[in-house]
């Protein structure tokens, strides 16, 4: 394994602030590609990726977020300015595994580039509900798409987080 894949690997954490400046181009496209790039069942490829930049967008995705826990009014995603929002066809047997070895490439990306991110749950359940669908629609997607994960990025605006020691008993060699 490469050292600088390995020290990714290592040191990426959730980060939970973030400066309100937004992320250049390259590295979101950076991350986005690192996604495209995890592996899937079959290799169909049936995650849909969404990029969310514009401030209203943001906003929406928040208040749905926030709505699913109970309190429109939250912050869920730590006032990143970029949210990636990761789907699966309705009909792939691994859309949940998919969208989660999409979900880590893009983390792992992130950090790689200089970015802070922070995985957000709630996608499967903010997508499920009229606003949701509504959003979607929206965007020029269909709403039959299933949330599966999503992600708050942006430049930290917090010390970055010291990776606590790895438990007792982790691994088992047989």
């Amino acid at each position: 394994m490469k050292l600088e894949a390995l020290e990714v690997l290592k040191n990426r954490r959730a980060i939970r602030a973030y400066k309100a400046e937004q992320i250049k181009d390259e590295e979101l496209d950076a991350v986005l590609e690192a996604g495209t790039y995890a592996p899937t069942g079959v290799g169909k490829q049936g995650v849909q990726i969404v990029a969310v930049q514009s401030p209203e967008a943001v906003a929406a995705v928040n208040r749905l977020n926030g709505a699913v826990m109970g309190n429109p009014d939250a912050k869920p995603y730590y006032g990143a300015p970029t949210v990636v929002l990761v789907f699966e066809t309705e009909d792939c047997v691994t859309h949940t595994l998919d969208g989660a070895a999409v979900c880590t490439n893009m983390l792992n990306a992130a950090y790689a580039v200089g970015l802070g991110s922070c995985w957000i749950h709630r996608c499967k359940q903010m997508f499920e509900t009229e606003e949701g669908k509504a959003l979607l629609r929206e965007w020029g997607l269909p709403d039959t798409l299933v949330g599966v994960a999503s992600l708050a990025l942006g430049y930290p605006d917090c010390e970055h987080p010291t990776p606590k020691p790895r438990r007792e008993g982790y691994i088992v060699k047989v």
